[in-house]
């Protein structure tokens, strides 16, 4: 087995699953492998006891929690030390930055940053701290604003995990680019779980996913295959000759399931097995 099989394969036991706070998440996440690194949204509409609702239950699966932090959701920094109090107590020790989807922030924090540097002034920043990264043009943000914001975010934070992209040469040119800034944080790349390809046709466009779609519809066969059902094997065979490269530094692979956790997992464990046939 190569090397970057053998790459592709601990990425694979290692990932990470995100999942939405709805009702039916918990119960399948309570499928997968105890001990697995379970990432909860937050919803501008269910608000931040939501996401900590079901962290607090996946938690008590055995799993790896962590909770996304929206900054826009946050009202101030009493609210801020009662939420990063209430992680610990629960025997959490990682968070995910967001800014959050809100069209207004409900208190002094406007994106991540603000939210990042807000936890250190508090003294109760967690033991990790995940950032967004954006392969793609943001659908509101302008791109300048999106590098420099990202190149400010890393000296806060431990790793990054980029949002959706199906471009494999947009993502490894990102990860140059990041490189190139002197970002040196390990990058997990996001990519969609085996997720219902209607919905995740809706869920591309309306987070600005044009040129990846463009991407997709040049690809011989892709676009009857979304018609189907998506997978991101495809995705990962693009990406393998960079996956044992120290130079890219990618960690590994973050599931956006939305909820589809149990078909994800499924296929991730078939994916395994078939890579487990490959000859020594």
């Amino acid at each position: 087995m190569s090397e970057t099989t053998r790459t592709l394969q601990r990425h694979l036991e290692n990932a990470r699953f995100e999942v939405l706070p709805l009702r039916g998440v918990v119960e399948q996440v309570g499928k997968l492998p105890q001990g697995t690194t379970v990432t909860v949204t937050s919803s501008p509409k269910k608000g931040v006891e939501a996401t900590l609702d079901v962290a607090a239950r996946v938690r008590g699966l055995g799993h790896h929690v962590v909770p996304h932090l929206a900054a826009r959701l946050l009202t101030g920094p009493a609210q801020l030390a009662e939420v990063l109090d209430r992680i610990e107590d629960l025997g959490m020790t990682e968070v995910f930055a967001v800014a959050g989807d809100s069209a207004e922030p409900a208190g002094p924090y406007p994106d991540a940053l603000s939210l990042l540097r807000a936890m250190e002034e508090l003294g109760r920043r967690p033991s990790r701290v995940g950032i967004t990264g954006y392969p793609e043009r943001h659908a509101f943000i302008p791109d300048a604003t999106t590098i420099s914001a990202m190149s400010e975010k890393a000296a806060h934070a431990d790793y990054v995990v980029s949002q959706i992209c199906y471009d494999p040469h947009a993502l490894a040119s990102w990860v140059k680019d990041v490189r190139a800034r002197g970002v040196e944080l390990p990058i997990h790349i996001g990519v969609p779980g085996v997720v219902d390809v209607h919905r995740l046709l809706r869920i591309s466009l309306k987070i600005g996913l044009g040129e990846s779609m463009r991407f997709l519809r040049k690809q011989h066969g892709v676009v009857t295959k979304l018609l189907t059902r998506y997978t991101p094997e495809e995705l990962f065979g693009e990406l393998s000759p960079h996956l044992a490269d120290p130079a890219y530094g990618i960690a590994g692979w973050h599931f956006f399931t939305f909820n589809e956790v149990d078909r994800t997992a499924r296929w991730r464990q078939d994916l395994l097995a078939r890579i487990g046939e490959v000859p020594a």
